[in-house]
């Protein structure tokens, strides 16, 4: 019980150690692939890794996972979810592991070799699962592992020798399997191999369980005793009289801390109206909603009024009991810090941002283990899910709707104050209202910029395609990041297809942007219009459009255009100017420097099939 207590202890604390995403320099995350190794061998009945995406490029955010400051996954943590199949090789390449708690599923197969490179594990329990084969003799090489148990499996093979070699290992637990002699001697103090018949035929022998006793700290000699007899009785009765006053001490402070958390409870009181005394209250332009309220405007959360889901939870269709429809982001694990954070993020910088092409913040409901967010109903979705369906957008919708999203950013980054800079911008994070106007939505990536800073150094996040490079490689996001993202943007409204689809049109991996410049130049731009307009659109507004877009993603930061800029632009004012500078600034570039990489070499990183890069938390999504 107190190893069961211990690693309880030990998941919790690393759960709630701040994690990120990591990228090399190529844009691949190699633990991304690790982790999607593992759950590609899993059957998840329960969808407890839906969240686990292949284009991720930060897996900290992801349930079950646990990351280290440096942004390293060290946990993995499974227990009790039901999952079966088998545990995939690829777990050997999670090389900054520390704690792997698999127990309680109803995994089978062979323990991978692959584990005995996990050289930083210091605790793996893969316990009352269904593990057949032998316990594979690499484990040995796990120098630092503490605490193993793989009880109650169907392990077989002889005993494993190779534990021997594990200096520090302090609890050992091979209970109930079929595992045969000899037992070498191993350095456990506290361990159980009871339940194998080739080893501990009855169960009861002493051999086969033991924990060391502790040490006794006072000399319990007779001879001793009987002289000291006064003594003793003069030292009871003073240590009757201390624990006297250490159990009043105990008192007085267990008296305390229950004030104290009395005072804590009435302020989170704050945040939750109670069931029994309901009433709206308001912070400025936030209501507060009651937990139970928004249970029963979405039918107990039901999957039949699911929106969307992202990393941090699903998005839930609602009717408030006065009939306003509304969208209700539930936040999964709301009382970890990682949900707190989103939380906080979204509810601090959408109530900042008030603008008519900005998603409105409603409200929010905040209990000790709940989080959720309630914005307003947007009856057509999004710009994505739109582009999809039928009948498809027309060209004066496309431009209307490229021209909202742009003075959304607009305001984000020059009349907001602070600035908030969004991260991701793409067609499925702007979202339409009732007459089609385009709502900048999902700020759970963005980041509060104060004036004096001219970036942010965080996580990677983002998604594909939409990466601008210096973010991808610097991991520095500025207003320019958002431009980037917004040129890509252009061209998924004049092409209706995902940045990803539409760039393997050029059958040119990783040249994207260079095709769509060539076709541009070659003045062929029929080719990139979305078949589904057929010829109902202006040719002239389509190469202003794609004019602004390739101004937009240049890859140097420093040369694309502000927000403001890009919005007077796409209202017809200053774009000659600017994509004639563009042309001679690229000639003179050309000419000066011909050895410098191709745009095509620059960004092959960002459209790269093989670059595991984060698909976005969609949680604003389709409403």
């Amino acid at each position: 019980m107190e190893i069961s207590a211990f690693l309880c202890s030990l998941l919790l604390f690393l759960w709630f150690w701040p994690s990120s995403g990591i990228l090399s320099p190529k844009g691949v995350n190699f633990e991304v692939q690790a982790l999607m190794g593992i759950k590609a061998s899993l059957e998840d009945p329960h969808g407890v890794l839906e969240n686990w995406d292949k284009d991720s490029v930060d897996p900290c955010s992801w349930t079950m996972v646990t990351c280290s400051p440096e942004n390293l996954v060290i946990g993995l943590g499974t227990p009790s979810q039901n999952l079966s199949g088998k545990l995939s090789p690829s777990i050997g390449n999670l090389t900054n592991l520390q704690i792997v708690l698999l127990q309680n599923n109803n995994i089978t197969g062979s323990m991978p070799q692959e584990i005995g490179k996990l050289s930083n594990l210091h605790t793996l329990d893969l316990s009352n699962n269904f593990f057949t084969g032998g316990v594979p003799g690499s484990i040995g090489n796990l120098k630092n592992l503490k605490f193993l148990r793989l009880n109650n499996n169907s392990l077989s093979g002889a005993f494993p020798s190779s534990l021997a070699n594990i200096a520090q290992l302090a609890f050992l637990d091979l209970s109930f399997n079929n595992l045969s002699g000899p037992v070498p001697k191993f350095p456990a103090k506290t361990f159980s191999i009871v339940g194998n018949p080739l080893i501990c035929a009855t169960g009861s022998e002493r051999e086969c369980y033991g924990t060391a006793p502790m040490p006794l700290s006072f000399n319990l000699n007779n001879s001793q005793s009987v002289p000291n007899a006064g003594k003793s009785k003069s030292h009871k009765v003073a240590l009757a009289f201390g624990l006297s006053i250490g159990c009043v001490c105990l008192l007085i402070l267990a008296f305390g801390l229950f004030l104290w958390w009395r005072q804590k409870h009435n302020q989170q009181i704050f945040f939750d109206v109670s069931d029994q005394h309901h009433e709206d209250v308001y912070l400025g332009n936030l209501k507060r909603f009651h937990f139970r309220e928004l249970q029963n405007a979405t039918d107990n959360f039901s999957s039949k009024n699911i929106l969307g889901k992202g990393g941090f939870g699903n998005v839930y269709k609602g009717y408030l009991h006065d009939g306003t429809i509304v969208a209700v982001k539930r936040l999964k694990d709301g009382n970890a810090v990682g949900g707190e954070i989103q939380f906080q993020t979204e509810v601090e910088m959408i109530s900042l941002a008030v603008h008519r092409n900005l998603l409105r913040l409603y409200g929010f409901c905040m209990t000790s283990s709940e989080r959720l967010l309630v914005y307003p109903y947007m009856s057509n979705g999004s710009v994505a899910s739109r582009l999809k369906g039928k009948p498809s957008l027309d060209w004066g919708t496309r431009k209307r709707i490229a021209l909202g999203a742009a003075r959304g950013l607009l305001y984000l980054h020059e009349q907001c104050d602070p600035k908030i800079i969004h991260r991701d911008v793409k067609a499925a994070n702007i979202l339409l209202d009732e007459y089609y106007e385009a709502i900048v939505g999902d700020f759970g990536l963005a980041k509060l910029l104060d004036h004096r800073d001219s970036h942010v150094t965080t996580a990677v996040r983002g998604t594909v395609g939409h990466i601008a490079p210096e973010y991808l490689s610097t991991g520095q996001s500025s207003e320019k990041t958002d431009v980037f993202g917004f040129g890509i943007l252009l061209l998924e409204l004049i092409t209706g297809q995902r940045a990803l689809e539409f760039g393997k049109a050029a059958n040119q991996k990783g040249a994207m942007l260079d095709w769509v410049k060539k076709i541009h130049q070659e003045k062929k731009l029929d080719m990139l219009m979305d078949k589904d307009l057929k010829n109902n659109y202006d040719r002239i507004e389509l190469e202003e459009m794609v004019q602004v877009a390739l101004l937009c993603t240049q890859y140097l930061p420093g040369h694309r255009p502000k927000m403001s800029e890009v919005v007077r632009m796409l209202e017809g004012d200053g774009l000659a100017e600017r994509w004639e500078a563009s042309q001679r600034s690229d000639s003179h570039k050309g000419s000066s420097k011909p050895h410098e990489f191709t745009a095509s070499e620059r960004y092959s990183d960002l459209t790269d099939d093989s670059s595991l890069l984060v698909e976005a938390m969609e949680l604003s999504g389709p409403r």
